[in-house]
């Protein structure tokens, strides 16, 4: 899949991405030894490095670039913005255009009476900003023993401070100072590592009972919200058992706390939906937040919706003088919300949702067929949302020792072949972009199929086999 070289200079392009790049999630060991990998282009559901080399985008950057690659439309939209009106302060009662006009489409596409929209500048801020309108509103309700947040095990929420305190991922929290006097990890409803025997049903029950015995121990009245991912995202794709999130959010009804709706991840169509809380979990959230594919990934941009219910509370002649000092300089940005604008056009035009409810199936089907292989102990996700977890022995469900750094090397296998994965310690994620076409998940699922098999000689070559 290799093409003609795109006039960089990769070797000149690695020597400065090592003397001057800090990249975030990095091993600081590795960082002068690795080469980088230097994406330059992208064109639907492929992207190209600095040496040339074409590869399906197995992970859509980031879970971000949903409608592709490469959209003129969107560019055009961008550039007209900023020719128009590049930025104007988002503070007080100041809006452009763009953003008047997203917000308002995004609200017809929310559930129940989510219809105010409050921008920020990305997935991290708006999962700030929900955290902290709970807090402002318990306050000015009179309520201000009303602050513990409860979250789950290996969540991921962002990297602000109180983004950061409220994930889970047990490898992002070392060496870094977080809040935890008023924040609690309740067990990860991971039904892969349910106790041998138990149901589904009796799992999800378990894990229903967490969420409430937790509420109960702080006490409801010191208890502000529930923080989750509908599938938990960059934790490893968990997908709680069938109703978990509608138990829990009927838990949240009957003790008064809010239940935020993280679809940073889920949302714009990842999972065949704009927003996936109500149509697939059955749930109408008090808040949502959401980032990546609200732009696809062409300009920052993150909102949190708000219930109508809630918003009235603080406003009228009950808010007056009160004020929600919570904002960023590029809240609301015009060419964010421009490029918003005409991503949505896009999805809507080529019903991107419709299509992802017909080759997402096939997709996590063919994924799924990976289990014939003794490294690999499970395969779970939704549509385009997929994680492969391996394994060093499949009847115990043990995960390889870091030693072997599994994923990573499937990844070094998958890249020359043309595949993108996203290696996690030992799990392999995949979450492509939307338009991604049924020969190119062939093509991806075989490719990747080629790459685990290869590092599993090469075990074997170490003197290490997988047990099956």
């Amino acid at each position: 899949m290799d093409t003609a070289n795109f006039g960089f200079d990769a070797a000149d392009l690695t020597a400065k991405d090592r003397d001057h790049m800090i990249h975030p999630w990095v091993d600081l060991g590795l960082v002068k030894s690795r080469e980088p990998l230097i994406v330059v282009e992208g064109e639907g559901a492929m992207v190209t490095d600095a040496k040339g080399h074409r590869m399906i985008d197995g992970i859509a950057g980031m879970w971000c670039v949903n409608v592709g690659y490469g959209r003129n439309e969107i560019a055009e939209a961008i550039a007209e913005q900023a020719r128009r009106l590049c930025y104007f302060s988002p503070f007080g009662i100041i809006a452009t255009p763009p953003s008047i006009e997203f917000a308002h489409r995004l609200t017809q596409y929310a559930p129940g009476d989510l219809k105010h929209v409050f921008f920020t500048t990305g997935g991290s801020t708006a999962v700030d900003s929900a955290l902290r309108f709970v807090s402002f509103r318990n306050n000015f309700l009179g309520k201000p023993k009303k602050k513990h947040i409860i979250t789950r095990e290996y969540a991921y929420h962002g990297s602000t401070l109180l983004s950061a305190s409220v994930s889970g991922k047990p490898a992002d929290r070392g060496n870094m100072d977080l809040i935890t006097d008023i924040i609690h990890h309740i067990p990860v409803p991971n039904p892969y590592r349910r106790p041998e025997g138990m149901s589904l049903e009796v799992f999800c029950d378990e894990k229903v009972a967490d969420l409430e015995n937790k509420i109960l121990e702080l006490g409801p009245e010191n208890v502000a919200a529930f923080i989750a991912e509908p599938l938990l995202a960059s934790g490893g794709v968990i997908v709680p058992p069938p109703g978990y999130q509608r138990r829990t959010w009927e838990v949240c009804r009957k003790y008064d706390l809010l239940y935020i709706s993280d679809e940073v991840v889920t949302g714009f169509g990842r999972l065949g939906h704009i927003f996936a809380s109500k149509p697939m979990f059955d749930i109408e959230p008090d808040i949502i937040t959401c980032a990546k594919g609200l732009t696809s990934g062409y300009v920052p941009l993150g909102a949190m919706l708000v219930s109508d219910r809630l918003f009235a509370e603080l406003t009228a002649t009950a808010g007056k003088g009160q004020f929600f000092a919570n904002g960023y300089t590029y809240s609301a940005h015009p060419v964010a919300c421009a490029a918003g604008m005409a991503n949505l056009d896009i999805m809507e035009r080529e019903d991107i949702c419709a299509r992802v409810r017909e080759n997402g199936p096939y997709f996590r089907q063919r994924l799924g067929e990976l289990l014939e292989l003794d490294a690999v102990g499970d395969v779970r996700g939704s549509h385009f949302m997929v994680c492969v977890e391996t394994t060093a022995d499949k009847a115990k469900k043990l995960a390889p020792p870091a030693s072997w750094d599994f994923a990573w090397r499937i990844f070094e296998k998958c890249r020359p072949k043309g595949l993108m994965v996203r290696p996690l310690s030992h799990l392999v994620i995949l979450s492509p972009p939307l338009v991604i076409t049924r020969a190119q998940i062939d093509e991806a699922v075989d490719v990747l199929r080629q790459g685990i098999l290869e590092v599993m000689d090469d075990l074997t070559r170490e003197g290490i086999r997988v047990k099956a």
